[in-house]
This record gives C-alpha cells, structure tokens and sequence, in this order.
C-alpha cells in the first residue's frame, strides 16, 4: 500500500492506501501497540473490490504525537478519523477495528451510523455490552487481573515514559507475548513498531491510551444498552488472554445483526492469521 499524510483541522496523519480508486472503501483501525502496518499482511488475501483505507491513529504509527492527554479518549480519536474520511471525500464506507481500533470503530458507527455500511470489529469489549463486560472483568479479577499488568504500569505517571526509552525493542516484543516470543508475529511486524516506538514521545502518547480508561468506561456505561443496527462481524481470536471468551457474552443483544467466527489465534488474529481474517473480510464484506 503506499502511504500519504493527510492534515485536517484536528492535526497531522499518516495513512496506508490500497490506492484502488473503483474498490468500495473500507476503513481500517489499529490496534496498540500496531500502526497501520497491521494490515499489510492480510491486503494481499483482500478483494480487488475493496479500497483499504488505514490510517495511523495518534500518538501511533507515523501519525502526529500529541501531548494532550485528553485526546485520547476514543471518542475523540473518532472524530479524528472522520475527519479524515471526510478528507478524502468518502461519504459510505466498510469499517474495521481491532483492539483500540474496535474501540474507535464503535464510536464511529454511534457518530455516523448511516455512513457505516458494515462493521468488522476484532478481539475487543463491544463498547455497549454492559453486562457481559462486567462477567469478563469478575474472571479477570479472580485471577489477579495478571494479563492487565502491562495496562496498569502504563498508567502510572512517568514510568512509561521513563523505563521504555531505550528499551523499545524489548518492549515491543513483551507486549506480542507468544506470539512475539515463538514467531507468530513476522520479524519485519516488530521491526516497524520498534521504529515507531522509538519516535519521540511514543511512550507517553501510547501510555495515554490506557490513561484515559477512566473517562472511557465512564463513556461505555452511558452506551449501554444502545444497539448498532448495521450488520457486524465479530472475528475473535480464541487464544486470547485479555480479551477473554467472557466478553462475547450477551453479544447478541448488541447488534440488529451480528455474526461471530471464532479462529484458532490470539489476540493479534489479524497478524497471525492473515490468510483467514482476509478470507473472512472477503465473505462479509462482499455478501449481497
């Protein structure tokens, strides 16, 4: 995909494009600790009807570091995104997120619903989900919330910004767990997140993802109980150590339409998986 900067009045982004001007245009949002280079792995499985639009989200990838924690809340990195979309003159779209990405993906979809055709969301909480959430988090707190650690130190004011400076490679390659350890994740993968990691202020930019939890589940709360009513596809990688099966209880209750496929992956499905997550893309989003 070739990449472009693209300014609007919210800042400075950078953005991957399959450059497929007769493609239908599907907007895809990544994850932490990712950039949009997420997504070149499962392009080349991906349907030549398909536009694949993917920007860096702030503070990631070889978008614009803010040092405005406020910012961050997931609500406003929506706006960002619409205001790219807006941009590049897209008025309808397909819409993919995965991990933080699915957070923003669900915010764009309550912002502009008529505007999202269709919804891929991957291995995160659906914002709405009220009660399954709470299931999901009684599990995770019965066993000592463990797998959060990595969230909870980068809470802490100055720590972040402190101890991964230096030390970004092996950061980047604690917070791929397995997959980073036994090879899951392509080595090119970690070589572009080390770099990105090593932009100045990324550290504290990426910790402000997890800072503002706070006003983000204040937010989800007053989702609860909001449908999305455009059809959805929820792809989730069953290995997965935080996003646990517990979340997707109650999922239905969410959505006028939902389909769920559960893959052998973890949380990084999309990278551990290309081959099926494109196949799976290419089924839904081209379904007549």
């Amino acid at each position: 995909m070739r990449t472009y900067e693209v300014i609007v009045s919210r800042g400075r982004f950078n953005v991957r494009d399959s450059d497929n001007p007769d493609g239908f245009p599907v907007i895809m949002q990544h994850g932490w600790p990712e950039s949009s280079y997420s997504w070149e792995p499962v392009c080349p499985f991906l349907s030549t009807k398909l536009r694949i639009i993917a920007p860096d989200l702030r503070g990631l990838g070889d978008s614009e570091r803010t040092l405005k924690p406020e910012l961050y809340q997931k609500s406003e990195l929506a706006k960002d995104i619409i205001e790219i979309v807006d941009g590049l003159s897209i008025k309808e779209f397909f819409l993919v997120g995965h991990d933080w990405g699915g957070n923003v993906a669900q915010e764009i979809a309550f912002a502009i619903p008529s505007r999202v055709k269709r919804l891929v969301l991957m291995n995160f909480p659906i914002l709405s989900n009220s009660e399954g959430n709470m299931e999901a988090m009684k599990v995770m707190q019965s066993k000592g919330s463990v797998a959060l650690m990595y969230q909870y130190f980068q809470q802490q004011q100055g720590l972040p910004e402190a101890m991964i400076r230096g030390n970004e490679e092996v950061w980047i390659r604690w917070c791929f767990g397995k997959a980073g350890r036994e090879g899951l994740m392509p080595e090119e993968a970690i070589r572009e997140y080390v770099r990105c990691y090593k932009i100045e202020n990324t550290p504290a930019t990426g910790a402000y993802y997890y800072r503002n939890l706070k006003l983000d589940r204040k937010r989800w709360l007053e989702l609860s109980g909001r449908k999305l009513h455009m059809p959805t596809l929820y792809i989730y990688g069953n290995q997965d150590k935080v996003i646990i099966p517990e979340y997707l209880n109650h999922i239905e209750d969410c959505f006028d339409q939902i389909d769920v496929k559960q893959i052998d992956a973890g949380h990084f499905v999309h990278e551990e998986e290309p081959e099926v997550v494109g196949r799976l893309l290419n089924e839904f989003l081209l379904r007549a």
